[in-house]
């Protein structure tokens, strides 16, 4: 065996930002955030820490989740936080669009999950952890603690004021970890962008007061040019062989200054080590390196990422789908056409609230997404989405394909193509290399690729729209991808590829995502 093994990040790619672990037994369990989108609070698990699986979503029913329509993008579930106590997993997060939190069990975390227990406390970034006496607490941004009965969410004792780190803006994620003799609070401030940083403190009692670590924040990657940023919003965990790590949240940007993120913020691992008591962690790379016997250097290699969907599932559709703020029963249906993922127009338009769409999230720079579509006497199509201001389109209706381009008040129609009745493939491709001019104009886009002599490109990526003809692929259109980042669009979520019907109904055969070999 070799003294130590590598792995890659980040280890749940694409936009799941916002993570928190737990460990039970030889098994992982990690949340993310979900925002406005329902089913909420996606669940993995893992037996290394590096290969992450979906295996359900933590709030699937409506009872659960409660997001109306006028809920904003980027609101609704903020920052959950996963626990096992007792033989029971515990689930606590926020809906800042009800401005409430809220707190599910369940014994098997794959669900199904209890309905919730609302808690009446202020602030953000809720977290729970046990006492030795059995009582429980919810600590939350600010940062402050209050004793709770977790079955009912009776406060019982607090605020209590306690270390809100090293004076940083918005001091947020708190966790507390009883290791040893100590209680350690773990904080995140600085802001959840390029600021961002990790911080530590440590007490003998949980109520405080607490003792700053020697070096905070003990990770951060501000004012640096590491390739990857903003990390921080992490979570502890010990593996099953004592060792010792922590999730956390990093983007991965693209372009010339400044430069653009697309994915959203994505889950990053790292290995950490103790320094007379404190915790010390390297900087975040996309290849790290695992101490020898943990379960990461043991880990099987990375599936590359390709997904593929037939639609043959008689019963749900996969976890990894995910819809705007509900699911309406009557608005999808996997038997009415069996093979085929039938589609029912709920709303006109995807530049507001109310549309029928179904989406997975984009988790590689370099990739491409297709679609077979059935459009019938409807308008459908598949779209690459930051939020109902920020989405590039590809749609079919009355025998005509046309890519759309929505950006603030700005929607243009930047190419088309008459095409048959009946099915039709439609695919986007997002590209790193290549990438079009800052001059190009929507005349010049296929016609005159790349930039002039002596021009650097701006853009982060470059989006391809294509239909698949009977005389092979047919690009219609080429858009500068800078335009659907969080730049930008502003915002806490990353871009989703959406299978979606704005008119009548439309049936989807499959649905297919490959990663080219740039990611």
């Amino acid at each position: 065996m070799t003294d130590s093994a590598t792995f890659g990040n980040p280890v749940v790619p694409g936009f799941h930002p916002d993570p928190s672990v737990c460990r039970v037994g030889e098994d992982y369990y990690l949340v993310c955030s979900s925002f406005e989108y329902f089913p909420g609070v996606p669940i993995f698990h893992s037996r290394d820490l590096v290969n992450w699986r979906q295996i359900g979503n933590v709030l699937d029913r409506p009872s659960q989740l409660e997001l109306p329509p006028d809920t904003h993008a980027s609101a609704g579930i903020y920052a959950p936080t996963i626990r096992h106590h007792d033989g029971r997993f515990y689930m606590v997060t926020t809906n800042v669009t009800t401005g409430r939190h809220l707190l599910v069990t369940a014994t098997d975390p794959a669900g199904p999950w209890s309905e919730p227990v609302h808690l009446d406390v202020p602030h953000i970034d809720p977290s729970l952890t046990w006492d030795d006496n059995g009582d429980c607490w919810l600590t939350v941004s600010g940062v402050e603690s209050y004793r709770i009965d977790p079955e009912t969410g009776t406060v019982l004792e607090g605020p209590v004021p306690m270390w809100s780190g090293t004076g940083g803006q918005y001091p947020e994620a708190p966790h507390l970890y009883r290791i040893g003799d100590w209680w350690y609070l773990l904080v995140s401030e600085g802001g959840t962008h390029t600021g961002h940083a990790v911080s530590i403190a440590r007490s003998r009692s949980i109520r405080g007061p607490f003792e700053p670590g020697p070096v905070n924040p003990f990770l951060t990657h501000r004012s640096t040019d590491r390739l990857v940023q903003a990390t921080g919003h992490a979570d502890l965990v010990q593996a099953t062989d004592g060792s010792w790590w922590m999730v956390l949240l990093g983007i991965r940007a693209k372009g010339q200054w400044p430069p653009y993120h697309v994915l959203g913020r994505e889950t990053f691992l790292v290995p950490v080590r103790w320094e007379d008591g404190w915790p010390v962690v390297d900087p975040v790379e996309e290849t790290m390196t695992a101490p020898a016997g943990s379960p990461p250097a043991l880990a099987a290699a990375r599936d590359p990422g390709s997904y593929r969907d037939d639609f043959d599932a008689t019963d749900a559709l996969a976890p990894e789908w995910i819809s705007l703020r509900e699911r309406p029963k009557d608005s999808w249906s996997l038997t009415e056409r069996p093979g085929w993922l039938t589609l029912h127009a709920a709303g006109t338009t995807l530049d507001r609230s109310g549309a029928t769409m179904v989406a997975r999230r984009q988790q590689h720079h370099d990739c491409r997404a297709g679609v077979h579509v059935d459009p019938g006497a409807g308008r459908a199509g598949l779209t690459l989405r930051i939020d109902e201001a920020h989405h590039y389109d590809i749609e079919v209706a009355d025998g005509l394909v046309q890519v759309i381009g929505r950006v603030g008040p700005f929607r243009q129609v930047f190419g088309e193509l008459s095409v048959p009745a009946g099915p039709v493939t439609l695919t986007i491709t997002t590209r790193t290399d290549d990438l079009l001019p800052p001059t190009v104009t929507a005349a010049d886009q296929v016609t005159a690729p790349g930039a002039p002599f002596g021009v650097r490109p701006a853009a982060c990526d470059t989006v391809s729209f294509e239909v698949l003809t009977d005389d092979g692929p047919v690009v219609l259109a080429e858009l500068d991808g800078r335009y659907l980042s969080t730049e930008v669009a502003a915002g806490f979520t990353g871009r989703v590829f959406g299978l979606y019907v704005t008119e009548g109904s439309a049936a989807f055969d499959w649905f297919d995502y490959r990663p080219s070999a740039r990611s």
